[in-house]
Order: structure tokens, then sequence, then C-alpha cells
């Protein structure tokens, strides 16, 4: 580039960033690398509106932009999710299948009466449907239900939505448990209530499950008695009077 051509570009830029451009703006309509328009430009103060107008919008850029940290974040959860699912070989064995529903239900099925599960989530609620009749072949037919739903919320809609994605008759839902208004800020909604699911005369079935639970942890048992045994005293804390009461169905 000739020192004429320099000169008047040098001055061009000047005169654009005098009047409020970024550098990559100017760089942009000058045909300039940015670089060298920040050499020439880097001593020229701004206004304070122009200041404060390129640096929301460089804030908007890096918060919103495809390059920002949330959408980088999100790319990575993506891909390591992709890779996840490519790790598990489907049809599962019959064997991973009872062991998965074994554990759901010890984390989430009922502990000491009834055989059942509680939960919001229909993808944990149809497999556990599925997983009842797989297992142990009890149909979605002869399972029963109980809604524990807020009183702005649809009762005979949600019932459908239950039955239509569980296929357990609508006949099989028990009365629905209506919670009381309350003034509290719920951070979850939860769209479709929460729902039991039973087996009528299943207490069997659960200490058969509790079992398979209590062989995978066979080789964990030993220790985990004697770590229980050394802390007893943590069980023998007296229980504060306002825990609150469990869900009511």
């Amino acid at each position: 580039m000739d020192r004429l051509k320099y000169s008047r570009l040098k001055l061009k830029a000047i005169e654009l960033r005098k009047k409020g451009l970024s550098y990559k703006q100017i760089g942009k309509e000058l045909g300039a690398a940015k670089s060298t328009i920040r050499f020439w430009c880097i001593n020229i103060p701004l206004k304070p509106d122009d200041r404060e107008r390129l640096y929301t919008k460089q804030v908007l850029m890096i918060t919103r932009g495809p390059n920002s940290q949330r959408e980088r974040r999100k790319r990575e959860i993506t891909k390591i999710i992709n890779e996840a699912k490519e790790e598990i070989q489907l049809p599962l064995s019959l064997e991973t299948y009872r062991l998965i529903g074994a554990f759901l239900y010890w984390a989430e099925g009922c502990k000491t009466d009834r055989f059942a599960v509680t939960n919001s989530d229909p993808y944990f609620i149809l497999f556990m449907v599925r997983w009842f009749k797989d297992v142990f072949g009890i149909p979605s037919q002869d399972l029963k239900v109980e809604l524990n739903i807020y009183p702005q919320q649809n009762e005979s809609e949600i019932k459908q939505f239950w039955s239509c994605l569980t296929g357990i008759p609508l006949e099989n839902f028990g009365k629905s448990f209506i919670k009381p208004l309350s003034k509290n800020y719920k951070k979850n909604n939860l769209y479709y209530g929460t729902i039991r699911v039973r087996v009528p005369k299943g207490t069997d079935l659960r200490h058969r499950v509790f079992g398979w639970v209590k062989a995978t942890l066979k080789d964990i048992e030993l220790e985990t008695e004697l770590i229980q045994r050394e802390w007893k005293s943590l069980k023998e804390t007296p229980r504060p009077a306002n825990i609150p009461e469990k869900i009511e169905f």
C-alpha cells in the first residue's frame, strides 16, 4: 500500500471512529484488518453515548451469540449425550432391564406398604408400567391409579392423559387428592400432576424386588453396615416438630 493511500485510509478510519463506529465496522467499510483499525484509532476517545452503545452491543453478542459461553456449553452437553447414547446397545438384555426397574423402584417406589410407584415424569411412569408387565406379567388393565393435583388443574383431562399414555383404563383411577391452595411460590410446574401407579396385592412382589436389589449390593453390604453401626448415634437425633406430612392420596 502506497503512503498516500495509507494516510487517506487512516484519516477515514479516524473520522469514522469519531462518529462512534466500532473497529469491526470501520474495518469492514474500509476493507482493512480490525487490528490495523485499532492501531490507528486506539487513542481516539469515544463519546459516552457511543461507548455505552458499543459496550452493550458487545455484551449482547457475548451472551446471546453462537459463541457465547451458554451456547458453547449447550453444544458440549449435546455432544456428551449423543456420545453416551452410542454406548448403550439395544435391545437391553432381560437381566439388565429387570435390574434397571428394580433400582428405579428402590429409588422411587413405596418401601413399607403396597407395590406402587409415585412420580410426575411421564417417561418414568410409562417405563414402570411396561416393566410391571414384562417382568411380572401384570397388564396395565390390572393396575390401579390415584392422582395428586392442584385445584386449578383439569382433573378429567389429566386422567385422560395418563390413561392414554399408560393404557390404564379410566375406571381404574381412584379418587384424586386435590392439594389445598398455597401462597408459597412453586419453582416446578407439575403439568400432569403426580400419579401413583399401584399393583393390587403386590406386597410379595415388592419384597422380591428388594431381594434383587439386596443381591446386587452384596459386595458393599458388610462395609455399609459397619459404617452405619459406627454412626448409629445419627439415628438417635430427635425429629423436629415441623416435619411436613407425606403426600396424601
